[in-house]
């Protein structure tokens, strides 16, 4: 691959720069799963962020290898990631790289394989290039705009279903939005990284995905794109596409949900997610 063609400046090639951000992204996962043990407790060291949240060696070692690579392949792009303290010169940039080097660090560090690492390409506010790689399950979800989206090189398709049959995501939201529609709606345990949540969503392994309030750029956006190529839309409450790139990186309740449903599901998804009146 010309990496020296990736000027996201120019006219990028969409589908050169999924292929680097893949090989990126695979390399970052085979890294991290050297510290990986399904069933047991990781072999990385472990301590806790301020807020509560866990990062593990491992998930350091991973975003700087991405940061590393990606840098050095699109270096007019900025840089946003969940575990490098945040630039604010990346607003000035017309492109920026978004990564979650480990989503999902809790399930990584007990041995539960639904752990991704996921890292977007944004260009004037949207992402062009999305992938999120489950190196645990052997799974790699591609997209490139107008270009379509893969699950290990294979088309991805949202569901069809109406009404649907089963959702992801917090157990009372879905269960209001039910309500709404009228029809009973399976909830799936819990799925422990939300870009994961959402691919389930944009392969068609569940008819819709809600995000609760509080997950950030870095949670969504290889996601979005990978919804947006599969037919469905990664919406929030106001019902339009998100824009990324901005000072704030922290969302509202967000619905995963195919083209053709998401229409029907809005109304009771805002009301779900509204806040209680003062």
């Amino acid at each position: 691959m010309d990496i020296a063609a990736l000027s996201v400046d120019a006219d990028i090639d969409a589908l050169a720069a999924r292929d680097l951000l893949v090989s990126a992204a695979r390399e970052a996962g085979a890294l991290a799963l050297e510290h990986f043990h399904a069933g047991g407790r990781t072999t990385a060291r472990v301590v806790t962020k301020p807020g509560g949240s866990p990062v593990t060696d491992a998930d350091l070692a991973s975003d700087a290898l991405l940061k590393r690579r990606l840098g050095e392949a699109l270096p007019e792009a900025g840089w946003l990631s969940e575990e490098t303290v945040d630039n604010l010169e990346r607003l000035t940039r017309r492109s920026v790289i978004v990564v979650d080097p480990i989503d999902g660090t809790r399930a990584f560090v007990i041995g539960d394989p639904r752990w991704c690492v996921s890292v977007a390409l944004i260009v004037d506010g949207r992402p062009i290039v999305g992938v999120v790689h489950a190196p645990a399950l052997d799974e790699t979800y591609a997209a490139a705009r107008a270009k379509g989206a893969t699950l290990n090189g294979e088309p991805l398709a949202a569901s069809l279903n109406w009404p649907p049959r089963n959702a992801a995501g917090p157990k009372l939201v879905i269960e209001a939005m039910a309500a709404d529609i009228g029809v009973p709606v399976e909830v799936v345990p819990r799925v422990p990284a939300l870009a994961y949540r959402l691919c389930l969503a944009a392969r068609g392994a569940i008819d819709f995905a809600i995000a609760a309030a509080n997950s950030h750029d870095w949670d969504i956006a290889a996601a979005d794109l990978l919804l947006e190529e599969a037919g469905a839309r990664l919406i929030d409450a106001s019902g339009e596409r998100l824009r990324y790139n901005s000072r704030e990186v922290s969302r509202g309740a967000l619905l995963a949900a195919p083209d053709t449903a998401a229409p029907r599901l809005i109304k009771g998804f805002r009301a779900a997610v509204a806040p209680p009146p003062a």
